[in-house]
């Protein structure tokens, strides 16, 4: 796989390594040494609500990526070829990452909730030469692959011992020979994002930024080897790899992972495993806060959770601190630059669920407007350069969007910065839609919606929502004679393979959308128009119930 990026200079490397903020270890390596260490110790388990959970330990966890690795490589990937990861979250991808590592290819990470339509784009623009799926999304796969390469990508199952791959952790001497690991500065993962510009990328990672990541976190939770995991981010996506695959793996600690995340399940497994750190986006915590479950389950086990990727509701997170007695920490930044901010368990709760934190030194982040330095003036749209940042997009797309002139890689933020270096989130320059921690573009949206053969004209607003934050509203102008009602549409878009994060929540049909003096859609308007409608909505069930 041919990967021409924006790479990081030489130079920058050595200090990286220098300062101790990159490394020459590998997670292949610390796999092995926890299995040679710790070789009974759990590594991961999936959790169950029956109490059927799968526990792996890491002898099992390293001889299963060895096996695996080797099947991979009799299937014919080699060193530079990228393997595309469609599969569920639970213990089977980490064994699979690890794998596709010890083959010395890379990893093309692609989203659980992903429709056949997005992912078959991102295999076109990644070009990976096999796509691994779990049972549930064998079909899927399989036309995915097909719209995207046609006959040239093999699509293939990890599942249980009746499919191509499965995950074995019987010792077999001599299976890792003939294999060529890669290297901690080595690009080891692709994965999609919506980037800066509305449509979606390809980020290119090397483990050594989420390695210095990792330290970040070790240092700002006082983390340990101790501590029990309980990630409930999707692993392809930065958040979720760093705390479900890097820091567990880097530690030698145990992590817990549901398939998919559910509040009640979430309590379970933290009573049951006395889960001590817990990772999440906060509409999840809001969600975990607003569940019976949370009272019914004890969750005092919990010292620190994470929380990143949209704005904290002060009143909820305190109200989970009060229940828990848990620290919660926040952080801020993206999946191209990694983290700019964060807090610690030093911070007060003013500043830890106020904030995003304090800047981090080493990012050297700089706020903008446009191309102009901003900096001294405490607001502005941040860029930074240091040891967290990723390798930009794959093939070096949009490389001017997502830089700056001389080479800061940008935010698509509004952010201050106080006095102290404590930063906070203010507004956004791209047109997203943010909910629950998910950066959804209001573009990809209204392509989706515009193929419907009723539609002349589409266009995606956020509307409020008091537990995600922002959901997704469609407002249409509609062909003459066309009928159109939400029902219909959602079906007309998974039928197409829409991914599910592009569904429209509410649909609104107007005869014409407010048009801006230049010709384009009024969307300030439209936004304003929702936020009223919802409002009013409020006030008329208010004034029902008095």
């Amino acid at each position: 796989m041919a990967v021409d990026t924006a790479a990081v200079t030489s130079t920058e490397a050595a200090e990286y390594r220098a300062a101790g903020w990159w490394s020459d270890t590998t997670l292949s390596d610390c796999v092995r040494h926890n299995a040679a260490s710790s070789p009974d110790k759990t590594a991961y388990v999936d959790f169950s609500l029956d109490s059927s959970d799968r526990v792996l330990t890491w002898s099992e966890f390293d001889s299963a990526a060895t096996t695996l690795a080797a099947k991979l490589q009799a299937l014919g990937v080699g060193p530079g070829d990228g393997v595309a990861v469609w599969h569920h979250d639970g213990s089977a991808i980490h064994v699979l990452l690890v794998a596709i590592e010890r083959c010395g290819a890379v990893a093309v990470g692609l989203g659980a909730r992903a429709g056949v339509r997005e992912v078959a784009a991102i295999l076109r623009t990644a070009q990976p030469s096999l796509l691994v799926s779990d049972v549930e999304r064998r079909g899927q796969a399989a036309q995915a692959a097909a719209d995207a390469m046609g006959s040239s990508l093999r699509a293939v199952v990890l599942g249980d011992e009746a499919d191509e791959l499965f995950i074995d952790i019987t010792s077999r001497p001599g299976a890792a020979d003939g294999l060529s690991p890669l290297a901690a500065d080595d690009v080891f993962l692709i994965n999609s994002t919506s980037g800066t510009t509305g449509l979606p990328k390809c980020v290119v990672h090397t483990q050594n930024r989420w390695y210095y990541f990792h330290q970040k976190a070790v240092a700002n939770g006082e983390l340990t080897a101790d501590d029990i995991f309980l990630p409930v981010i999707p692993t392809p996506f930065g958040f979720g790899i760093w705390t479900s695959h890097t820091t567990p793996i880097h530690l030698g600690a145990t992590a817990v992972r549901i398939e998919r995340f559910d509040p009640v399940a979430t309590c379970a497994a933290i009573e049951r495993y006395r889960v001590t750190v817990l990772c999440c986006v906060s509409t999840q915590l809001a969600m975990l806060l607003a569940s019976p479950a949370s009272r019914e389950y004890d969750l005092t086990s919990l010292r620190v959770v994470f929380t990143g990727g949209e704005p904290l509701p002060y009143t909820q997170a305190a109200q989970f601190e009060e229940l828990t007695g848990v620290t919660i920490l926040q952080f801020y930044g993206s999946n191209e630059t990694g983290m700019l901010s964060a807090t610690t368990t030093a911070d007060t709760l003013h500043r830890r669920l106020r904030t995003a934190g304090r800047i981090v030194p080493e990012m050297q982040v700089r706020l903008f407007d446009g191309d102009r330095d901003v900096t001294e003036s405490g607001r502005g749209q941040p860029a930074c350069r240091g040891p967290a940042t990723s390798l930009g997009y794959l093939g070096g797309s949009d490389h001017d969007k997502l830089f700056t002139t001389d080479g800061w890689m940008r935010m698509g933020d509004i952010c201050e910065v106080d006095a102290a270096g404590y930063l906070s989130l203010t507004g956004r320059t791209s047109d997203f839609i943010l909910r629950g921690g998910k950066n959804i573009s209001a573009v990809a949206v209204e392509e989706v919606v515009a193929t419907h053969p009723a539609v002349a004209v589409a266009a995606a607003v956020a509307m409020p929502d008091p537990m995600f934050g922002e959901r997704v509203c469609a407002y249409v102008e509609l062909k003459d004679g066309g009928v159109l009602d939400l029902p219909a549409l959602i079906e007309h878009l998974l039928q197409q393979g829409v991914s599910k994060e592009l569904l429209p929540e509410r649909l609104e049909v107007l005869d014409e959308l407010p048009r801006s003096s230049g010709g384009k859609v009024a969307k300030g308007q439209l936004r304003e128009d929702i936020r009223s409608a919802l409002e009013a909505g409020l006030e008329i069930r208010q004034e029902q119930r008095s």
